[in-house]
């Protein structure tokens, strides 16, 4: 009987568990994290904050399902080290043996090195802890920097400005969202999040988190002082690496895997955030699942391949429906067709006769056809129809 062991429940992990199940009904498969509940729906935490959802209501599979497919799940077991002559993996209180392991330990919120940045009243939104901190201390605040544009933490702010609070968000780069978002399609955005109540410092620079030993404001590079009781940063996510030194695994932005999500050990796997492909760690959902599937499906004596993941995004920001995938060409250098009116922006990127990107915001009907002409390499006159009830064949044609 083979002995499987996940580190890290979250999609790519359970994807995986659940794979392994489907190709070896008698192997024995655990899964072990830090967190205290079951796999759960993270871009879902704000909903949790603004009290619109439980806890549990956020988990996507329940104890029940775990024990249905004979898995063990061990909850708040922090890992500390690992050997990988003995094939073992150590945490606080335990110590699980392996023969195949999977690393889907996913990613952490990147913490820049801003004075103050240790002060009561900073937080980072990325685990169902930090979204039960963040709810308890909101109660008793009025004024919030969001530190950085990015996803989590542009709805974290949206959770609390629709709990009453004033939200002003600080970003390096001088638009929102830049890897989601081309110029045009982010100042939209804006206006759309400054008429809910937003403010914006664009192209700013925190400086420092001041106060005593709770927040009371933000500086930025300039002087400016912006008062805050509570600061949000969202600067993005590293992967967690821990256990690549101890188990001698080839890293560089992630643990690097080849095409059967084999790392430089052969019966070790990556998958999720912290897994580097190619030269890419994709650090997002679909990609996440996918790896896990195919990690869960060849650790257990298949063979499949993972060839990649379109870089596409289906969201919801603060309430508002936002797609991209591939170039979305973010200062307008290439040709493009452009649908936009006061709700609505799209657009698709050109090169040649193929399309090589497309940006979605207020609408995304399509978006999942577009994307799949794109991977298959059709041609924009074979989109005709498609293009046509989009709205883009009469679209503003931007660039040569």
């Amino acid at each position: 009987m083979t002995n499987f062991l996940i580190i890290g429940n979250g999609v790519a992990g359970t994807t995986a568990a659940e794979h392994i199940r489907k190709t070896d009904q008698g192997g024995k498969i655990t899964m072990v994290t830090d967190e205290d509940l079951p796999f759960y729906h993270r871009l879902r935490l704000n909903d949790f904050v603004v009290g619109e959802v439980t806890e549990q209501a956020l988990i996507v599979k329940d104890p029940k399902w775990y024990q249905d497919r004979g898995i063990d799940l061990s909850l708040r077991q922090r890992v500390i080290d690992a050997d990988p002559v003995q094939k073992v993996v150590m945490t606080e209180h335990r110590q699980f043996p392996y023969d195949r392991l999977l690393l889907a330990t996913g990613s952490h919120s990147f913490i820049p090195p801003i004075q103050g940045a240790d002060k009561k009243g900073v937080f980072a939104l990325r685990t169902i802890q930090n979204a039960r901190d963040i709810t308890a201390f909101a109660r008793d605040i009025q004024d919030v920097v969001l530190i950085g544009g990015g996803l989590l933490g542009l709805e974290a702010g949206n959770a609390l400005r629709r709990l009453g609070k004033r939200v002003t968000v600080v970003e390096f780069f001088p638009r929102l969202l830049p890897r989601q978002l081309d110029v045009d399609g982010a100042k939209r955005l804006q206006e759309l999040m400054e008429n809910m109540g937003f403010s914006f410092r664009l192209g700013a620079k925190t400086e420092a988190i001041s106060g005593e030993e709770t927040v009371e404001g933000v500086v930025l590079e300039g002087g400016e002082s912006i008062s805050a009781q509570m600061v949000i940063v969202s600067a993005g996510v590293r992967p967690n690496l821990q256990l690549a030194g101890p188990l001698g695994l080839a890293q560089d932005k992630g643990i690097q895997v080849n095409e059967r999500l084999q790392t430089s050990r052969s019966h070790v796997y990556a998958a999720g955030d912290v897994a580097e492909f190619r030269g890419i760690p994709y650090g997002i959902w679909p990609a996440a699942m996918e790896q896990g599937k195919i990690a869960g499906t060849n650790m257990a004596g298949g063979d499949r391949v993972y060839e990649g993941t379109t870089m596409a995004n289906v969201l919801k920001v603060v309430g508002i429906d936002l797609a991209s995938a591939g170039n979305i060409d973010a200062e307008n250098e290439s040709a493009s067709r452009v649908v936009q009116d006061e709700d609505v922006y799209k657009k698709i990127i050109l090169e040649e006769d193929r399309i090589t990107g497309c940006i979605m915001l207020g609408n995304t009907k399509g978006f999942n056809k577009i994307t799949r002409a794109m991977s298959e390499g059709r041609g924009v006159s074979e989109l005709h129809d498609l293009l046509t009830s989009e709205g883009f064949s009469d679209a503003a044609v931007k660039g040569d």
